[in-house]
């Protein structure tokens, strides 16, 4: 049979390939053809790309509901049979199910081929539930899928799944569990084997576990990989982990510092974040050769109107690559969402069924601040931070700074000053799409090129069509 695998887009997707949907790829029988889809890269038509399938399989996660639910409806009118999955679909399972014929809770490997057998059977149930499963012995996903030259050229690899820090506005513990799972770390080493030099960890936290990581690290360095990923303050706050990932080949780590107040920390359960240390921890962090992406978050009960700027300030004082700022959003399913909906702060209980989310945010009344405040100081954040000033006081150049911060710095810096002017300023949610490339993906694209030659495909060997080149 023929299945079509969909990744829809919202106005923050990035150009990653969708790892989850290529592990469902990869779950599937030989003799079946998977037909991949990606909404990012080309924006799917509902009109004009309807396909003639027998099953059609939606990731979706909260910001991109509406546009899952919009293909989801034509598909369905046409008779198809559609199952929707991924966090959204696991918080909200009954509105979900009003526009499917089927809905995955929870992660899917262990779910999906008995999905596949009722389906064949015509025997579809209407919710699929399971346990978390173990990440042990299971196949790599498929990378044929992802062909399109507009994806980053780094191979996303997953090594973990689950959070055990209760962050009240953080959706990772409620979907995956609060209990840490591993893949072993010869299967990781073996798939990292196939992939070639520039790799991108999708872990939340890729030094979470100090026994698991320095393991997997230490076998990493013989391999020369050059790697990004996410990593808690918790993890560099000690300069033998910070070493150890530097050896390995870490290149740039995303790090959530999410406030620079500690009483903000403290009442969101991100208490693991110590602000005095901030310095002493992006200083080790650049002295090895890494760069640093922050991510901030507007909107707390602590925040007033002057945390704008002091967060930006630090920002630029600390000398951050790059930052990404958001406004506090009550995803479904979090601790935030509830608290806010007891309190009757929510301005939209199904903000999600929006389309331009930006525009219509914050969806909750601020306590220290109006809405309209919360927003335009997100705008005035962005437009700082990537102003040209802040860009060029930013840039500082080590002893063993990266590729990524010497040549890769003002490229970078450049495409989000462009990315701040035509989405966080302007009225184009999806500026990524709408022009030829993602900013960020011509960037790394053409910075990455020489290192990114030798990659492995594995699965080339299954029926697969590529909707997305």
């Amino acid at each position: 049979m023929q299945v079509e695998l969909i990744a829809t887009a919202s106005e923050d997707s990035a150009f990653l390939p969708r790892l989850g949907l290529g592990t469902l790829a990869a779950l599937m029988p030989p003799e079946d053809e998977v037909i991949y889809t990606d909404d990012l890269v080309k924006p799917f038509d509902v009109e004009k790309d309807l396909k003639d399938v027998d099953l059609v399989g939606i990731s979706v996660d909260s910001k991109t509901a509406y546009r899952s639910y919009e293909i989801a409806a034509a598909y369905r009118a046409r008779g198809k049979k559609v199952v929707l999955g991924g966090i959204h679909p696991t918080a909200v399972p009954d509105e979900a199910l009003g526009f499917a014929d089927s809905v995955v809770v929870s992660e899917a490997e262990e779910l999906w081929p008995e999905l596949l057998a009722d389906f064949r059977r015509g025997e579809l149930k209407p919710i699929y539930r399971g346990r978390l499963p173990s990440l042990a012995g299971r196949p790599n996903a498929r990378r044929d899928i992802f062909r399109s030259k507009k994806y980053i050229p780094f191979q996303v690899v997953q090594t973990m799944r689950g959070c055990p820090y209760p962050c009240e506005f953080c959706s990772v513990s409620t979907a995956n569990g609060t209990t840490m799972r591993f893949r072993p770390v010869d299967e990781v080493l073996a798939e990292l084997r196939t992939l070639g030099k520039l790799i991108m960890f999708a872990d939340d936290n890729v030094m979470i576990h100090r026994k698991y990581s320095g393991e997997l690290f230490s076998r990493m360095a013989e391999l020369d990989k050059h790697w990004i990923g996410q990593c808690s303050l918790a993890a560099v706050k000690r300069i033998e982990n910070v070493r150890l990932m530097a050896e390995s080949g870490c290149k740039a780590l995303f790090i959530g510092f999410e406030s620079i107040d500690e009483e903000t920390l403290r009442l969101t359960g991100k208490r693991q974040n110590r602000p005095s240390q901030y310095r002493e921890v992006m200083d080790m962090l650049h002295d090895h050769g890494i760069s640093t992406w922050g991510s901030f978050v507007f909107g707390f009960d602590t925040d007033d109107p002057e945390v704008f700027e002091r967060t930006v300030e630090f920002g630029i004082e600390m000398k951050l690559t790059m930052a990404l700022y958001a406004m506090l959003t009550p995803y479904p399913g979090t601790r935030l969402y509830q608290r806010l909906k007891a309190e009757r702060r929510l301005t939209n209980e199904r903000w999600w069924l929006g389309q331009n989310h930006d525009a219509g945010s914050p969806y909750f009344v601020p306590k220290m601040m109006t809405r309209e405040t919360l927003h335009e100081g997100w705008q005035r954040a962005w437009k700082r931070f990537y102003s040209p000033s802040a860009i060029w006081n930013r840039w500082t150049v080590r002893a063993r700074s990266s590729w990524i911060q010497t040549l890769g710095y003002l490229p970078l810096n450049v495409m989000q000053n462009r990315l701040v002017k035509h989405k966080i300023l302007g009225k184009n949610p999806r500026f990524r799409s709408n022009g030829d490339f993602d900013p960020m993906s011509i960037a790394l694209q053409a910075l990455a090129q020489p290192m990114a030659t030798g990659d492995v495909v594995a699965g080339a060997g299954k029926s697969l069509r590529v909707i997305n080149e």
